[in-house]
């Protein structure tokens, strides 16, 4: 049954421990009723559930649909902890605690997705045991999950020559994105060790129906179009922008909510 956003509403920030102590944040946004189906999504890198989820209204529209929107932060993200040493990014970190959310949460029926990061992050919680109903694969195309130390490279070069990129340029957008966001570099080096492919015949295995929402100008992670086309139960959506501003169009939401009501 549809609500009004009147009729929904934003919870403080919460916080729980993950599989190693690391502290992770997390936001809901949804009916105030335990009948509200819950729905995890996951934020991109250097951003957080604020920015990628709330600002923008994307929140909003999925629970006026309907649906209890659990939205952490990343560790090394927004209101997470954000360790330095090594010990805290090891191989699918992302992953596990994704999984110990599931888990702190008791959720055992619900949908589950990500923009880039929180794409790679879905597919990963997929391929080591998650069983949501449905799946949101945003801002990823199919290279993006299959071949992840490409991104890791672009993003190890903007983090490691901070203030040296040339203006304009993808590197310099997206520093200047981790200043809006305070970002804390040393700490998101370390995520770049957790990535982790997903391998092809796992993507293909995929059987929720899956939507694959993606901006006309991103090629960020590869194809989206691809992606969609070897799930089983794909479907992909074109929405107006590239990868730093598809994020911040309503259709983006509106995508997904549609598909979560469907």
């Amino acid at each position: 049954m549809a609500i009004t956003p009147s009729e929904t509403q934003t919870s403080e920030v919460r916080y729980f421990e993950s599989f190693d102590g690391t502290r992770i944040a997390w936001r809901e946004v949804g009916p105030d009723t335990k009948d509200a189906r819950p729905v995890v999504l996951i934020h991109g890198y250097f951003s957080d559930a604020k920015t990628n989820w709330i600002r923008y209204g994307h929140a909003a529209k999925i629970a006026a649909k309907g649906f209890r929107v659990i939205m952490p932060d990343l560790r090394a993200h927004g209101d997470s902890d954000k360790p330095h040493g090594l010990e805290a990014y090891p191989a699918d970190a992302l992953t596990q605690d994704g999984h110990a959310l599931v888990a702190h949460l008791g959720l055992t029926d619900y949908d589950l997705g990500g923009y880039s990061l929180g794409a790679r992050t879905t597919s990963r919680m997929l391929a080591t045991g998650a069983t949501p109903r449905r799946v949101i694969f945003s801002g990823m195309g199919l290279e993006g999950l299959t071949q992840t130390s490409r991104r890791a490279g672009h993003f190890r070069n903007i983090l490691t020559r901070l203030g040296q990129h040339v203006q304009g340029t993808p590197e310099w957008l997206a520093e200047a994105f981790l200043k809006t966001t305070g970002g804390d570099p040393v700490a998101l080096l370390g995520i770049l060790e957790t990535f982790a492919d997903t391998p092809l015949e796992s993507v293909k295995a995929i059987q929720q129906p899956t939507l694959v929402v993606c901006g006309s100008e991103d090629q960020d992670n590869g194809s989206a179009p691809d992606l969609a086309a070897i799930l089983p139960h794909g479907t992909y959506v074109e929405t107006p922008g590239g990868h730093m501003s598809a994020v911040v169009k309503p259709e983006l939401g509106q995508a997904i909510a549609d598909f979560l009501a469907a």
